[in-house]
């Protein structure tokens, strides 16, 4: 049929013959074959040779009517017969409208729960969409309109969640024996999905101003199902309620977890005595977990749920925790990762955050899995991870990613060295830049230089596929960590290159963009200058860490890049004059000819040293002289 006639299979019709100066009135269950109106009863239909409506002839052979669509779904038993009785009863005129547009939703609902949501869709695109879709009966107009649809799609939504909420309330044994009930809903919510995204292209350019609440019901329904979904799967798998769990109780799992991040925030890596920004620094106390979450935007979430006309936070168990904070803090000890449960992680994963974070949901999830489970023998869990994984169309990569992360976060030394074993093999691309940041920081630079050259990072800058556009540089603190990482490989040379090279793609696409530049505060800190800065910075102090100084003033820097050494070696020299890197820094300009510098710089420190003389003891005081000494012999 065509969609269009749903409307009219939707209105209750009464019946337009004449008896006694006066409409029949009866509810009409029946059209007519001959042109298809809804205007005779069953009793007064063989009594009339002409419809009332448009006065065509029906004939007296064969059979003059036929069943209404609704009415067909009531004789199959797909809509209550109840129902309709209930709707004949409806006396006042609006009443009539809105017992209408309950039998259109009771049409969507057969379309519904039959895997027909196709038809609702093509009602919308075809129907609702169309220009000429229109009419002078009120209550038809209305029945055309798209807002006919969002309602019903929040009806049965908010029906569905209902639904939802009464079997979760129950115990395990009841929630297996609603398994089935379970997927038709996660069938019903994801056509009711495929009927707001259908709406959202629909009246995207049109109705551009008017489309939060359709998002936002889009949202929620898109989250209501992922939750299933996993609560399906944990139901199946009855909670892992008969998997052992390596932490004998929570206790001792948030323990762990607190150590783990103990020895993030202690790992030994130099501080140096500078103003400069680092931001790979920093970054180096949170643990990836923790970066994960805070990627759902969850805490944000916890405060706008009950803000929402449908609440999917209702579904939420009573012991999952009332506010998350994806920062492990003893202070929120019972807010913040590990998860209670099995229950909780689903609840907080997947009724929280935005619903296009799904897959970042999924790994996050298998990295709970693998945290409880690493250790014991593979034969009693790891079938869960492979479920889970076919289950959600998680890759192998992606998985092993997740177990990486793990690992990495692990403080323990055979979850490092099963992370440097798997790293290799899921190395690419798009491998986390601060993979190679952590092993840095867990004194495996062999292993993090693999892992730099296995992503492609030796040409130090990745370019967009066209070749009209910009080279596309590595941001700073991954540009810094790359440096560090060959330094402690002893790559010198190496590393003085990938800094010149990074530096001057910044420099070019800093004067791509120069008219950006100018009006925005926000990219001076990251201009290319700065980065020269940071970088040549790091290398001066790691060269000192590790006594390579003599060979760092031979490369040959650039008047942009010697300010900054210079700097830095005056600085360190200042703060210990007993050590030989001031006098290093003069012959950096004696190798280059630049003898009136070098002499400036002998001059500026004799006066440091002669300062400190009467202040330090005797040892100091005989290193500080016999330094001096030999650098007035070299100017000389």
């Amino acid at each position: 049929m065509d969609l269009i006639e749903l409307c009219n299979e939707a209105k209750i019709e009464c019946c337009r013959a004449t008896r006694d100066l006066r409409n029949c009135g009866r509810y009409v269950q029946h059209v007519l074959n001959s042109c298809g109106h809804a205007s005779l009863c069953a009793e007064c239909c063989q009594r009339y040779d002409v419809c009332p409506v448009c006065r065509t002839s029906i004939p007296n052979n064969g059979t003059r009517v036929r069943l209404r669509l609704y009415n067909k779904c009531i004789e199959a038993g797909l809509i209550s017969k109840q129902d309709d009785d209930r709707f004949q009863e409806k006396q006042d005129s609006r009443e009539h409208v809105m017992a209408d547009i309950e039998r259109l939703y009771s049409l969507f609902d057969v379309a519904l729960e039959n895997n027909l949501v196709s038809l609702i869709c093509h009602y919308v695109s075809d129907v609702c969409m169309d220009d000429n879709a229109v009419s002078s009966d009120p209550v038809l107009a209305f029945l055309l309109d798209e807002v006919v649809v969002k309602d019903w799609c929040k009806r049965t939504f908010k029906k569905i969640i209902h639904d939802l909420h009464e079997i979760y309330r129950h115990d395990l044994e009841t929630l297996q024996s609603e398994l089935s009930l379970l997927q038709m809903l996660a069938l019903q919510l994801t056509g009711i999905s495929n009927v707001l995204e259908v709406m959202d292209s629909s009246f995207k350019e049109t109705f551009s101003g008017q489309l939060h609440d359709l998002h936002h019901l889009l949202e929620n329904t898109l989250k209501a199902k992922q939750h299933l979904d996993v609560m399906i799967w944990c139901t199946r798998h009855q909670f892992l309620e008969n998997v052992q769990s390596r932490f004998s109780n929570s206790a001792l799992w948030s323990l762990h977890v607190q150590e783990r991040k103990s020895a993030a925030v202690n790992r030994s890596w130099p501080e140096f005595p500078s103003n400069l920004v680092d931001s790979a620094r920093s970054s180096g106390f949170t643990l990836f977990i923790e970066q994960a979450l805070s990627n759902l935007g969850m805490e944000q979430s916890y405060m706008d749920g009950s803000k929402e006309e449908v609440d999917i936070t209702f579904l939420q168990d009573e012991n999952s925790p009332l506010l998350f904070h994806s920062k492990i803090d003893e202070a929120n000890k019972n807010g913040c990762y590990p998860f209670k449960n099995l229950r909780a992680a689903t609840d907080v994963l997947f009724l929280h955050g935005t619903s296009d974070m799904v897959v970042c949901k999924h790994a996050i999830f298998l990295y709970y899995l693998f945290d409880r489970h690493w250790t014991l023998p593979d034969g009693e869990w790891k079938y869960l991870v492979d479920d889970f994984a076919a289950s959600f169309g998680v890759t192998r990569h992606s998985q092993l990613e997740s177990f990486v992360f793990y690992l990495l976060d692990d403080h323990t030394f055979p979850a490092l060295q099963e992370a440097s074993h798997l790293l290799p093999e899921i190395a690419g691309s798009e491998t986390h830049p601060k993979i190679a940041q952590v092993l840095l920081e867990r004194q495996c630079p062999d292993v993090a230089l693999t892992i730099l050259r296995c992503a492609g990072h030796d040409g130090f800058c990745t370019y967009a596929n066209s070749e009209h556009d910009a080279p596309q540089c590595v941001s700073l603190g991954e540009a810094v960590t790359a440096v560090r990482v060959r330094i402690e490989c002893g790559l010198l040379t190496e590393s003085f290159i990938y800094q010149r090279l990074h530096c001057l793609k910044a420099k070019e696409k800093e004067s791509r963009h120069e008219s950006y530049l100018a009006f925005s505060s926000s990219s001076k800190p990251e201009c290319w200058m700065y980065q020269v800065e940071i970088l040549v910075t790091e290398i001066c102090y790691l060269c000192i860490r590790r006594n390579l100084v003599d060979r760092m003033i031979e490369l040959p820097w650039n008047s942009d890049e010697e300010r900054y050494l210079h700097k830095c070696l005056f600085d360190h020299a200042c703060q210990n004059p007993s050590t030989i890197y001031g006098s290093l820094l003069m012959v950096f300009y004696v190798q280059r000819y630049r003898y009136m510098e070098a002499y400036r710089v002998d001059r500026n420190l004799q006066s440091l040293e002669q300062n400190v003389l009467g202040t330090v003891d005797e040892d100091v005081a005989s290193r500080i002289i016999s330094i001096s000494q030999w650098r007035a012999e070299l100017v000389v």
